[in-house]
């Protein structure tokens, strides 16, 4: 069974049927926007600054460009979610082999944590503007605003998306403020829009003093804040959010409902991207005009920048504003960046773990180096490390890009969704232009760290460099591999097709029955056979996972007495079950009910009494209640096989469940992972 992408909000969200055009586009606006925050985090504030106060309005052109690219990107990402019914994690695992989906993770991983990073320090640094908290104790405090995304998730989708706008909006009112205090020249900024030198002269290639070239005006100084520019704009994390996020729309499974939905995210897309364009361009053009005019051209510094700001425009207003905006970017950000965590881990992993536990983890993996640089290096570095997180992004946007551009490409998939031959070219320029500028960036780097090195350099060769030709071997397979699919498939071996035949039942070990005994609490015995024939009124407790099978499997080899009723219960844990309870109808609950007719269905069919009864919330209380609600006299469930730290990765329900119920609980094991696994396989394939 597939996971779905967001589960708790998925497909929570209708869609007017009537209406108007503008009615219709308010339903669908929202994705974009939790996108785009993560356009104008902390992480490009730095980029932006950096590249304004050393070039001017030079780097402009960049960010034009990056954004253009990102508009492209993030629709084909809505496009693949809203056609395919899947995000791109899932699509890469559906496609490639085994042994690269793990490679694959861990560097969206990364960059997830490099994202994160920057996130936690500029939260951190806005807390110490604005109220003179310490940056070490401003990162240990960022921890405890994981606990803001879990109210949020609580609250609903669009009261999240409500939220992320609002804090959207208020930093870019303050920047349109701090556009007006600092009045920069409107014909240097056009003329910012077309790529120069630090001369002046419009350049595709030539060569720089010390030996070097420079391509589009970008020498190697230029062209690392370019690339931390390019990864900060274009973020590879985002492409995966945003395939997930549109799922949360109840879109109509008909060719025109999703023709409507990929137009409406379209427009969302430009809307959203272009006012976090103008939040970038306004910090960049900030920098030019306050910074690099005034011949401080060194101003890479966050703090620096709000210290500067007040005496340099004459008001203390500029640098408030710059701080509030600086905390609002750092907490808007924070809740996309723990969201794309939990859809990349899913869909790549095929691992539903509790959200708060995920959300922690995220966390604590920035959390940990922020400290340990802030602690070695000072807080005077931060802003380095701020810098070096954008480019890290960067270097990881093409192992999105390419699956991306291939996967929206490909008919089989898309079918009349299929990218036209126009966006198919645009596409493949977009990620030349990324995987020429990375190559370009990790040679000038690694050449430097070599020349630097001097006699220790042969620990970069054992290292660095074997690694960089491994990373640079997978780009080059997941390009190939569907080109070669799509003009040469003969030269690819196609994965065999999946059987119709169902897997054999694994085999389960003894079940064991847990009865309540009064004030000594539940005893365990194991379950003979024997002892099921006096229950009159059974309930079945499935999950729609797995176990389902090993525990139908037993319900089939009771000797149930003639006049035997069978309950099948299950727990819808949607965001629209859990608030709306039984009167929601997402596509979940609706796909659950289904799910559990056919097995009553065929459960009817041996001659026996099969109902349905679907619970929503909370699944131990909620099966406690159903299983009083009908008079239940033995209750079965199946273990999930868990021990210590996957009970608290995953949760345990049977373990609390008996302490709820006045029945016995048959527990039947859970199948062994071997056959689990085949199992899953089987039915990722149907």
């Amino acid at each position: 069974m597939e996971l779905r992408s967001l589960a708790e909000v998925h497909r929570t969200v209708s869609i007017p049927v009537a209406g108007s055009w503008f009615r219709r586009l308010f339903a669908f606006a929202g994705p974009a926007y939790l996108v785009s925050v993560g356009y104008m985090d902390p992480g490009n504030w730095a980029t932006d600054l950096a590249g304004g106060s050393r070039f001017g309005y030079q780097l402009i052109w960049v960010l034009l460009m990056s954004n253009l690219m990102a508009v492209l990107l993030q629709t084909l990402s809505a496009r693949l979610g809203v056609v395919t019914g899947k995000d791109l994690a899932q699509a890469c695992r559906d496609y490639y082999p085994r042994a690269l989906v793990y490679p694959l993770w861990v560097l969206c991983e990364i960059a997830i944590v490099a994202c994160d990073l920057a996130e936690v320090l500029g939260a951190a640094i806005g807390l110490k503007l604005l109220f003179g908290v310490p940056l070490l104790w401003g990162v240990v405090i960022t921890a405890l605003d994981v606990l803001i995304l879990l109210a949020l998730s609580r609250l609903g989708m669009r009261r999240m998306e409500a939220f992320i706008i609002t804090l959207v909006v208020t930093i870019g009112a303050c920047f349109a403020a701090e556009m007006m205090l600092s009045k920069p020249g409107v014909g240097e900024i056009l003329r910012g829009f077309i790529p120069h030198d630090a001369a002046g002269r419009v350049s595709l290639f030539a060569r720089t003093p010390g030996g070097g070239f420079s391509m589009l005006g970008l020498d190697r100084q230029s062209l690392y804040i370019a690339m931390g520019i390019l990864g900060a704009t274009v973020m590879p994390h985002n492409l995966y959010l945003h395939s997930a996020l549109v799922q949360s729309r109840a879109v109509e499974a008909s060719v025109e409902g999703k023709r409507q939905a990929c137009r409406m995210n379209l427009v969302d897309s430009v809307v959203a991207l272009n006012c976090a364009f103008f939040v970038n361009a306004a910090i960049l053009v900030l920098a030019g005009a306050v910074f690099h005019k005034s011949g401080l051209t060194q101003v890479a510094r966050l703090e620096e920048a709000h210290r500067l700001l007040a005496p340099l425009l004459g008001t203390g207003l500029a640098s408030t504003l710059f701080a509030v905006a600086l905390l609002c970017s750092g907490q808007s950000s924070t809740i996309t960046g723990t969201l794309a965590g939990q859809i990349v881990l899913e869909g790549f992993l095929r691992i539903r773990i509790r959200p708060w536990l995920r959300r922690m983890i995220s966390r604590g993996l920035a959390i940990i180096p922020a400290v340990a640089f802030i602690m070695w290096k000072g807080s005077g570095a931060v802003d380095e490390l701020l810098v070096l997180s954008q480019v890290v992004l960067s270097l990881q946007l093409s192992f999105a890009v390419i699956p991306l551009i291939a996967f929206t490409s490909d008919r089989e998939k898309m079918g009349e969704f299929v990218n036209p031959k126009w966006v198919v070219f645009l596409s493949a320029l977009t990620a030349v232009i990324i995987v020429a500028l990375n190559a370009n960036l990790v040679m000038q780097e690694v050449t430097g760290w070599l020349a630097a090195a001097g006699g220790n350099a042969v620990w970069l060769w054992l290292t660095v460099v074997p690694l960089g030709v491994g990373v640079g071997l997978l780009l080059v397979y997941i390009t190939a591999v569907p080109l070669l699919q799509r003009f040469a498939p003969a030269w690819v071996r196609r994965a065999p097709e999946a059987s119709s035949v169902h897997p054999p039942v694994p085999r389960a070990a003894r079940a064991v029955m847990v009865t309540p005994a009064g004030e000594g609490g539940p005893s365990v015995s194991p379950a003979g056979m024997e002892l099921l024939g006096a229950h009159r009124r059974v309930a079945v407790a499935l999950e729609l996972g797995p176990a389902d099978r090993v525990v139908l499997d037993h319900v089939r080899s009771m000797k149930l007495r003639p006049d035997a009723e069978l309950f099948l219960l299950h727990v819808v844990e949607s965001a629209a079950g859990r608030y709306l309870g039984p009167e929601s109808s997402d596509e979940e609950t609706r796909e659950d009910r289904a799910a559990l007719e056919a097995m009553a269905d065929e459960l009817r069919g041996r001659g026996l009494k099969a109902s349905v009864h679907l619970g929503h919330g909370d699944v131990k209380s909620e099966l406690a209640r159903l299983v009083a609600a009908l008079g239940t006299d033995l209750l079965i469930a199946g273990a999930h096989g868990h021990r210590l730290l996957q009970d608290l990765i995953h949760g345990s329900t049977t373990s609390g469940l008996r302490h709820l119920v006045k029945c016995p609980i048959l527990i039947v094991p859970a199948p062994d992972r071997d056959s689990a696994a085949g199992w899953r396989e089987q039915e990722a394939r149907h």
